[in-house]
């Protein structure tokens, strides 16, 4: 058996999130059925994380298994690439596929994660389905950004999880959170190592509490410090939420 890493891009408007759900079309199941239909082989894909209802992902990465003689129906992981991107529906799109170590592992190699959130206060028909639109004139930005500070003095983000997930620990190191405008449109970037399940849009609620005057940068630091996710903010619609990136270290990739 032979292991890929396949990188891909998708709008999840349509979608009931990555992974495979009993009650709804996932994308993980789009693209497993395509795959195993062209490779002629069961084929079960692991994603980096999985995305919510209506998330998008710019960047999603997975990795599959495949025997030799899978491969061998199709000459190169280009043309695979090209083979998948003609069957799969519009709103999937395949960047590349590319070997790696047969130990490498989508999901617990990554070594960062970043998603954006967008939100504008304009009607643009371009902008539908992507950037949350909202009121913005209360909002101060300037002050939720001087309270993303807070974020990188703390690892346990027990107040920013959805409740009742299983995992095993709440810890993440978060390496950037910010505010910057494009155009009309204002986008927050969050970079961390892991995310805990709901947390980018609940952390994004609770910012827009801070940038409205309902809570102050102290609050927002007792609020991590409790550990309760009912101290926090109201979750964002899933609308504006994007995966941008996902990033690897060389050792996983199989060289030539």
């Amino acid at each position: 058996m032979k292991r890929y890493f396949i990188y891909l891009a998708y709008k999840g408007t349509n979608y009931c999130g990555w992974q495979n759900q009993p009650n709804g079309i996932s994308v993980q199941q789009c693209v497993e059925e395509m795959l195993s239909k062209v490779l002629r082989q069961s084929i079960t894909v692991t994603g980096a994380g999985r995305t919510d209802a209506g998330v998008h992902a710019r960047r999603m990465v997975a990795h599959f298994d495949v025997s030799q003689d899978g491969m061998s129906n199709v000459s190169d992981c280009q043309i695979l690439t090209g083979k998948l991107n003609n069957m799969l529906p519009g709103d999937i799109a395949i960047d590349k596929i590319i070997p790696v170590t047969n130990s490498a592992h989508a999901r617990f190699d990554a070594l960062s994660r970043t998603y954006i959130y967008m939100i504008t206060d304009r009607k643009n028909p371009f902008h539908y389905e992507y950037v949350y639109r909202m009121s913005l004139q209360s909002v101060n930005f300037e002050k939720m950004n001087e309270a993303c500070a807070v974020f990188y003095e703390y690892t346990d983000f027990t107040s920013f999880s959805k409740v009742h997930t299983d995992v095993k620990t709440f810890h993440c190191r978060i390496f950037e959170a910010g505010w910057k405008k494009s155009d009309d449109v204002w986008v927050f970037t969050i970079k961390a190592d892991r995310f805990l399940r709901n947390m980018v849009r609940a952390i994004v609620g609770t910012l827009l509490d801070v940038g409205r005057g309902k809570l102050t940068i102290s609050d927002l630091r007792d609020i991590v410090e409790e550990k309760n996710r009912c101290r926090a903010g109201m979750s964002i619609a899933p609308v504006g939420l994007t995966l941008a990136d996902i990033e690897y270290p060389e050792g996983v990739f199989v060289s030539g």
